[in-house]
């Protein structure tokens, strides 16, 4: 956790005494003098850290006998039995829970101390979370430290260091960590949009429909000595079984209890109906029912602010949430616009980039046709020539033939046999050269049909050329003319027109719109809960099947038999409340 380190101012020499703070996220250091009192010590903590709703926490600390307690505000920080021999040191924690976070969390820093207190607490097993919802906001969670899912840089194993879910989750399931983290992946990925803050206010939205979200348990006894809990929490007392800290058997709104007192280790809750007898019970020590007395006041008038009209700081500190909401929203806006942008560019380049290598093919193939054609033609030029030479040499050979027959027919023939022997040689001849001359004439044909390929080749070979050029000095030249866009995101996108920001009194006092957004946001959040219980669903029949029955502790088959009911956190208490005089009669009757 980062330190800061803070110094009250002092006055004169007086002896100042060291004070370490823990937030959830943070240490803090202060100097403070013998006369400081609790709300000046909070107070500062308050200022330190940035938060104005200061209502729902305190300085939770152990004292010198070791108890756990709440530094009052009204006293002085060391006369409330703080050790004095080393650094004092306290941990600021939510005292008191909202009733509807979405409501009436209004500062981000706010939200952000009750998801860190949230959390850790479910993963400690101080709330009871079932299986299927521990993964769900474990999918928040990642969301929240991590931002989107990058399938491009997300790697098995990467979840590894994070604790992400209850111990009693982890030991109840025939599951490795890989097959946990391959759920929680799934989920996570289709977060991909939330920024922190919403991801920790749906996770907050979740976990306050637990049974055991905001109550603060203490082990009790009744008249008969019968071990049991009592609950404070937003909405008003309940009393628990031993074994089930889920359910109340009966519960005590807070519209409906006119008084409570405790003497000693007895504890009494009086209802506003007179009829009813006074619900008595008895804490192990007096500083127990000192300290439920404490949260059952601070809760009471929290529920009591909570049904009057807003104060001008409340009013203020959401006038001003809103305005920087929408401020958010507007950078979102354009920075997804400028994203949008970036990818299109991309995509624009990459389509150039696939045109030109495909232009590069095309010119590589035609450079090839070419040369081939260069050599096709120079092939044929060569064996045009040797035709020519061979054509040349049978025409001199049949003139030659043509001669020896003259010569011949002039020769004198003595005798008969001489000039049949002459003339059966001559028609000999007569025949080579008939011969010679036809084959002449057939090598002229091939030399001519050759020529013609030569000049088609030649032909091809300037069309290839001429197509080159073209390729060369049109489309081709454009494409590099084109700018080249950059695929880094983080790099600013410059637009041709102007960005409009938000203009700061558009929302200055504007309570009427803050309501109207209030009110589309809890429509939305009604809308996406049907769809959330059955992600739910899907998720709880998916790891059933690897589910250990007999690791199951006891609060879990009590969760298991609820769901089995139909039952939940809201439609349990609405009916414990509405039952809530017989059962108050039937509980006291076995008193």
């Amino acid at each position: 956790m980062p330190k800061m380190t803070m110094t009250k101012a002092s006055k004169g020499n007086a002896k100042q005494f060291p004070v370490k703070v823990f937030t959830m996220d943070a240490e803090l250091e202060f100097k403070i003098e013998p006369k400081t009192t609790g709300k000046e010590l909070f107070d500062l903590v308050g200022r330190t850290i940035g938060l104005r709703e200061t209502w729902y926490f305190g300085l939770q600390y152990v004292d010198s006998k070791g108890y756990v307690a709440w530094l009052k505000l009204d006293k002085k920080v060391l006369d409330q039995g703080v050790s004095k021999e080393s650094q004092i040191q306290f941990t600021f924690l939510a005292k008191f829970y909202p009733e509807d976070v979405m409501e009436e969390l209004i500062q981000e820093i706010t939200q952000h101390l009750f998801f860190l207190q949230v959390k850790q607490s479910i993963l400690n097993m101080d709330i009871y979370c079932p299986p299927e919802a521990s993964v769900l906001l474990a999918a928040f969670a990642v969301q929240a430290k991590y931002g989107d899912y990058d399938q491009s840089t997300y790697q098995p194993g990467m979840l590894a260091s994070d604790d992400l879910l209850p111990q009693r989750v982890l030991d109840q399931y025939q599951m490795t960590p890989a097959m946990w983290e391959e759920k929680i992946q799934f989920w996570y990925a289709k977060r991909r949009g939330m920024t922190s803050d919403e991801a920790e206010m749906e996770y907050l939205k979740i976990a306050q429909d637990l049974e055991m979200y905001g109550v603060n348990y203490f082990q009790i006894k009744n008249k008969k000595n019968t071990d049991l809990w009592i609950g404070v929490d937003a909405r008003g007392i309940g009393v628990y079984d031993r074994d089930n800290r889920l359910l109340p058997i009966v519960a005590f709104p807070w519209s409906e209890i006119k008084n409570i007192s405790f003497k000693d280790k007895k504890f009494s809750i009086k209802h506003v109906n007179k009829k009813e007898p006074d619900f008595v019970f008895y804490a192990p020590k007096p500083r127990i029912n000192e300290l439920i007395l404490e949260l059952c006041v601070g809760n009471h008038e929290l529920f009591m602010r909570r049904r009057k009209p807003d104060s001008m700081e409340i009013q203020q500190m959401k006038a001003q949430a809103a305005e920087e909401k929408a401020r958010k929203q507007m950078d979102r806006s354009r920075l997804a616009k400028e994203k949008q942008l970036r990818e299109e560019a991309q995509r624009e380049k990459e389509e150039l980039e696939r045109r030109l290598m495909a232009m590069q093919e095309e010119t590589r193939q035609t450079q090839e046709a070419l040369i081939r054609s260069e050599e096709t033609a120079e092939l044929l030029h060569e064996k045009m020539t040797v035709l020519d030479e061979e054509a040349r040499l049978l025409t001199q050979k049949a003139a030659e033939a043509e001669a020896e027959m003259q010569r011949i027919k002039l020769t004198a023939i003595k005798t008969e046999e001489e000039r049949l022997y002459l003339e059966q040689r001559a028609r000999d001849a007569e025949i080579i050269a008939t011969a010679v001359i036809e084959d002449s004439e057939r090598r002229a044909t091939e030399a001519e049909q050759l020529r013609e390929q030569l000049k088609r080749a030649q032909m091809a070979e300037k069309a290839a050329k001429r197509k080159l050029l073209e390729i060369a000095q049109g489309e081709y030249a454009n494409t590099f003319m084109l700018p080249v866009v950059t695929s880094d995101l983080t790099s600013p996108l410059h637009l041709a027109e102007p960005m409009t920001y938000l203009n700061s009194e558009l929302f200055s006092g504007n309570i009427d719109q803050l309501n109207l957004e209030m009110e589309k946001e809890k429509r939305e959040y009604i809308s996406k809960s049907k769809t959330l219980q059955d992600q739910l669903q899907d998720l709880r029949a998916e790891i059933e099947v690897l589910k250990v029955s007999e690791r199951a502790s006891t609060l879990d088959r009590l969760h298991d038999e609820s769901i089995q009911r139909g039952d939940s956190k809201y439609s349990t208490l609405r009916k414990v409340t509405a039952d809530s005089a017989k059962a108050r009669v039937a509980f006291y009757e076995k008193l």
